[in-house]
């Protein structure tokens, strides 16, 4: 798809004129137009106010020429798990689980390791192929290569210790002790759990990333506990396999 049918349909999508849609990125009615008949091509500036206004990378308005990969992990990439900046606006160069509101969310290799090695094994990877790949593989990318320029993690790596203490120091029973949080997808962990009046409540923001971990519990059975913070709250939870019957067990403003 080139350029002008990807604005045409993202503009038909939302129900704009190309008057109303001119007025959002500063541009004529004219100029939106010219791009719609392929005439011309929005410049840099206009392209990265389309980008924020519509949701969609610049790459997917150019046509997607790339096929960019995470410059962290490795990971293919399409808009639906670029990481974000602290504005909101997307970052095409890594994914969700990589980098979250403007700061990256690893700060160690081994560590990205063997998290990926967790969803590769199974996937035509056994562990040790998979980590064999990764060894290989993530040292070539960007991030990895320009860590210490890029700040090496140091943000987050405080960060993240900070909240494994806090979460130790409340002595959740039945809780094992938290080592280690890792990046968690908002989509992928927003769990709705039931309130006493019957109703259901959800607290993350499918958008954000967020730092969590699945503990089993240290008496055995069949719930697991799932911990998940951020710079604003604590919470803690027990589910069953695949998030199922998800009970609250703690919320905490930070």
């Amino acid at each position: 798809m080139e350029t002008k049918d990807v604005i045409l349909r993202l503009r038909t999508a939302k129900g704009l004129s190309q008057d109303e849609l001119a007025a959002k990125v500063f541009v004529t009615r004219q100029a939106v137009s010219r791009w719609e008949t392929g005439e011309t091509v929005p410049n840099t500036e206009t392209l990265k106010l389309l980008s924020a206004f519509f949701d969609v990378s610049i790459n997917t308005l150019l046509g997607s020429p790339r096929r960019p990969v995470c410059q962290c992990c490795g990971m293919p990439l399409d808009d639906s798990l670029l990481g974000r900046e602290k504005n909101g606006t997307l970052n095409e160069d890594y994914c969700k689980w990589c980098y979250a509101s403007g700061e990256f969310t690893y700060d160690n290799m081994d560590e990205l390791i063997e998290v990926s090695v967790k969803h590769m094994a199974g996937d035509g990877f056994t562990e040790e192929e998979a980590r064999a790949y990764m060894k290989e593989r993530l040292p070539e990318l960007d991030y990895w290569k320009r860590y210490k320029e890029l700040g090496g993690g140091k943000k987050i790596a405080e960060l993240k210790k900070k909240l494994i203490d806090e979460i130790n120091a409340l002595r959740i029973e039945g809780m094992p002790e938290v080592k280690a949080l890792n990046a968690l997808a908002g989509s992928d962990v927003d769990l709705a759990y039931p309130l006493p009046n019957g109703k259901t409540a959800n607290f993350l923001d499918g958008n954000t990333t967020y730092l969590g971990a699945r503990l089993e519990p240290l008496f055995g059975g069949d719930r697991f506990f799932g911990v998940l913070a951020n710079n604003d709250f604590l919470l803690i939870a027990t589910y069953e396999k695949d998030g199922e019957n998800p009970e609250l067990v703690l919320y905490k403003k930070r």
